[in-house]
């Protein structure tokens, strides 16, 4: 079989670079509330956040080998997505592997797994989400797979996909599907910027949402 994928299609920059901006929370909810990572997947640091194509890393349980071939065939804005078959007791990523993530100007690391040297990390600045932190090697000695659909937190990622993650959480847009979701969202963005005003002016967010009319279907008693 292939082991490694060379050639995959990515998200257009141009329309990549307009999520940037945009919440995951309303990603999420533009995609008719589709995509979203198990929330124990989170940002080594507040503030961090990624967008970028999928890259996608299949390593065996306690071995990293496959992270390190990824590092020599990503390009420059790729995060690499990477699954390590639910054994979390490693540190798959340190500091010298995001020191090189650094240098080739990836676009981050995505992991349903644990990290070690987390501060130093944090300190260089490469953005990582991650299970936790776990001090313990790994070995690098077994085969697995890069640029095959994976799973992510419960969500099936494949390679190109766009892969958004702020301090809320992360959210996985399926390539073909970025454009109607980037328009779905920008109306939500617009929509919820209305609202906001509305609700400035002191009306209830019951009144704003027409929620009267779902209490009194649900019989709530008030006294």
């Amino acid at each position: 079989m292939t082991h490694v994928i060379k050639q995959i299609e990515r998200v257009p920059k141009e329309l990549m670079d307009q999520f940037r901006g945009i919440g995951t929370a309303t990603v999420h909810e533009a995609y008719e509330r589709k995509g979203a990572v198990d929330p124990a997947i989170k940002p080594i640091d507040r503030g961090v956040r990624i967008c970028g194509p999928a890259f996608t890393v299949q390593c065996h349980p306690g071995d990293n080998l496959m992270l390190h071939k990824a590092l020599e065939r990503a390009q420059p804005g790729d995060i690499l997505v990477t699954s390590v078959g639910g054994y979390y007791e490693a540190g798959y990523w340190g500091g010298l592997m995001a020191t090189s993530g650094v240098a080739k100007k990836l676009g981050g690391l995505a992991i349903d797994g644990c990290i070690r040297d987390s501060s130093e990390i944090i300190r260089m600045g490469f953005p990582i989400f991650c299970r936790g932190f776990c001090i313990k090697g790994t070995t690098k000695t077994v085969l697995g797979l890069i640029n095959h659909p994976i799973i992510l937190g419960g969500v099936s990622v494949h390679p190109g996909d766009l892969i958004l993650g702020d301090d809320d959480g992360m959210v996985v847009i399926e390539r073909l599907k970025c454009k109607e979701v980037l328009e779905k969202s920008i109306q939500r963005v617009e929509a919820e910027k209305i609202k906001s005003e509305k609700l400035k002016t002191g009306i209830s967010s019951i009144e704003l949402n027409k929620l009267g009319k779902v209490f009194e279907f649900l019989g709530m008693v008030e006294k």
